[in-house]
C-alpha cells in the first residue's frame, strides 16, 4: 500500500529540494563571486559567511514551499500550477532577502552583502527546483505506467460521475491510481464498466475498510443519494482512509467553482468569471491594444497585397461587414476581408459556408484558408469590441438558434469574442461541433490567465493561421 511509504516520500523529497536549494546558492555564488567573472567591493566578504548564510537560508527556502503547497502530493496536478507556486516561494524569498540586507543595512556583513547573487539565486533556483520536480514526476509516471507505486482505491456509487473518473483514470495509467471497485445499492453484483466490477451494496463499505487494505475512497453517488453522503464520509473519516469527493453537478457547475465563506458557511458561486476583476480586465485590455497596434505594423504589407488582389479580381467592396453577437450579448459590426461575391445580404446572414461554395472568389479560398480574412477584426480589437483572444463571435441568427439548442452557449458573452480562442487553436474551426467549442470556450473563461493567453497566441502562429476547415 502506498500510504505506507508516502511519509518516507516526502521526507526523501524535503532532503532533496534541500540539496537543490544549497546547490542553486553555491553555484550561484560561483557564477558571481567564485569565478572572479564579475569584480565588486562585494568580494571582500568571506566566501565561509557566504556558504554560512545556507544555515539560513535553506529552512527558510523549504518553509516557503510549505506555505506554497509544494510538498502536497498531486498525482494529477499539471505542470503549470507547480510551476506557478516555486516562483511565489522563490519571489516571496527573493523579497524576504532583499528585506534583511535593508533592515541591516549598517551591518558590514550585509552591507557588502551581493545584491546580484540575490537575484542571480532566486532565477537559478526556480529553473533548478522546476527541473528537479519534472524530473521527479518523469520518473513516477513512467514507474506508475508500469504498475508500480500504485494507489488502491474502491469508488462509493454509480453515476455519470463514476464513468467519467473511470474513463480518466484508465486514461492516463502514470497517475499511479488502481480502481478495486464500484460499492452500489442499485447495480447487480458483477456489473462491470470497462473492467471495473461492483462489489457490493454501500452498507458494505465498513467492512471493506476494516481490512484496510485501501488507500483512498472516492465518493461518486449520483445526485439522487446525496442523502447518504453524511453517513459515507463518517465511515471513511472514522477508519482514517483519505476520502475525495467527486460532485454529480458538473453539467451546470464549472470545474473551478468560486467558493465564498459566509461566517463558516460555504457557497459555491454558479460562475466564476476571472475577467469580471477589473484588474484583469484592464491587463487584457492593454494586451490587447499594444498587440493590436503591433500587429497591424507587421502585417500592413499583407495587408495592403490583399486590397490590391481582392479589389483586381473581383466586384465589390474590399471590407465585408457582418453583424455579430458580443459582449453582454451586444451586436456590432465585424470586419473581414471579402472572400466571397457579393450577394444579397437576406439571404447570407442565415447560411453557412459549404464546402466548394461556388460564392467564394478564387482569392477568397487563399485568404480564408491562411485566416488573412480575419486581419481586418484588429480594427475591432481597438475599438473594445474584440479580443486577441477569446470565443469566437457568432451572427445572431445562430446565436437564437443555438441558445435554445445547446446548454451554456450564452455564457460565452461574458468575455469580449476573440479573433482566436482555445476552441481555435484545437482545430474547432469551420464545420466542426458546437458542442466541443462551447466546452473550450466555457473552459477559457473559467481558467483565464494572461499567461493562457499567450499560449493561445503562441499557439495560433503554428497551427491556428492554417485552417482545413475553411471552405
Amino acid at each position: 500500500m502506498i500510504k505506507d511509504n508516502q511519509k518516507k516520500f516526502n521526507r526523501l523529497h524535503v532532503v532533496i529540494d534541500a540539496l537543490v536549494i544549497a546547490s542553486a546558492y553555491v553555484l550561484s555564488w560561483f557564477l558571481i563571486i567564485g569565478s572572479g567573472w564579475f569584480h565588486s567591493e562585494n568580494q571582500v566578504l568571506p566566501p565561509q559567511f557566504y556558504l554560512g548564510a545556507l544555515a539560513a537560508i535553506v529552512p527558510v527556502y523549504l518553509l516557503l514551499y510549505t506555505c506554497f503547497h509544494l510538498f502536497t502530493p498531486k498525482r494529477v496536478q499539471s505542470r503549470r500550477p507547480e510551476f506557478a507556486n516555486i516562483c511565489k516561494a522563490n519571489i516571496t524569498g527573493l523579497l524576504l532577502f532583499s528585506l534583511v540586507l535593508f533592515l541591516g543595512g549598517k551591518n558590514p556583513y550585509l552591507y557588502n552583502y551581493s545584491r546580484k547573487l540575490v537575484i542571480v539565486f532566486c532565477l537559478v533556483n526556480i529553473a533548478a527546483e522546476t527541473l528537479e520536480r519534472n524530473l521527479i514526476r518523469s520518473a513516477l509516471h513512467s514507474i506508475r505506467a508500469k504498475g508500480y507505486n500504485q494507489k488502491h482505491m474502491v469508488l462509493v456509487g454509480y453515476s455519470r460521475t463514476a464513468e467519467r473518473y473511470i474513463d480518466r483514470v484508465l486514461a492516463n495509467p502514470e497517475w499511479g491510481y488502481q480502481i478495486k471497485g464500484i460499492l452500489d445499492d442499485h447495480r447487480e453484483w458483477g456489473s462491470q464498466y470497462r473492467g471495473i466490477s461492483v462489489l457490493g451494496k454501500i452498507s458494505d463499505l465498513e467492512g471493506i475498510l476494516d481490512l484496510n487494505e485501501l488507500d483512498e475512497i472516492a465518493i461518486t453517488l449520483s445526485i439522487q443519494e446525496y442523502a447518504n453522503l453524511k453517513e459515507i464520509v463518517a465511515s471513511c473519516e472514522k477508519s482514517g482512509v483519505h476520502t475525495k469527493f467527486v460532485p454529480d453537478y458538473n453539467d451546470f457547475i464549472p470545474t473551478r467553482p468560486y467558493m465564498e465563506d459566509v461566517q463558516g458557511l460555504p457557497v459555491i458561486n454558479i460562475r466564476h468569471v476571472p475577467l469580471n476583476d477589473p484588474l484583469n480586465a484592464f491587463m487584457k485590455r492593454a494586451v490587447d491594444l499594444f498587440g493590436a497596434v503591433v500587429a497591424l505594423i507587421l502585417f500592413s504589407p499583407i495587408m495592403l497585397i490583399t486590397v490590391v488582389l481582392i479589389k483586381c479580381t473581383s466586384r465589390g467592396p474590399v471590407l465585408y461587414r457582418q453583424e455579430r453577437v458580443g459582449l453582454h450579448n451586444r451586436p456590432f459590426t465585424m470586419y473581414k476581408f471579402r472572400s466571397m461575391e457579393v450577394q444579397d445580404p437576406k439571404k447570407e446572414k442565415s447560411k453557412w459556408t459549404t464546402i466548394h461554395d461556388p460564392r467564394v472568389t478564387p482569392i477568397g479560398k487563399i485568404i480564408r484558408k491562411t485566416s488573412i480574412d480575419e486581419m481586418p477584426q484588429l480594427f475591432n480589437v481597438l475599438a473594445g469590441q474584440m479580443s486577441l483572444v477569446g470565443p469566437r463571435p457568432e451572427r445572431p441568427f445562430f446565436v437564437e438558434r443555438f441558445k435554445e439548442e445547446i446548454p451554456r452557449y450564452m455564457i460565452k458573452h461574458q468575455v469580449r469574442p476573440g479573433m482566436t480562442g482555445w476552441a481555435q487553436v484545437n482545430g474547432l474551426r469551420g464545420d466542426t461541433s458546437i458542442e466541443k467549442r462551447i466546452e473550450h470556450d466555457l473552459y477559457y473563461i473559467e481558467n483565464w490567465t494572461l499567461g493562457f493567453d499567450f499560449k493561445i497566441l503562441f499557439l495560433t502562429f503554428f497551427k491556428g493561421f492554417i485552417n482545413k476547415n475553411a471552405y
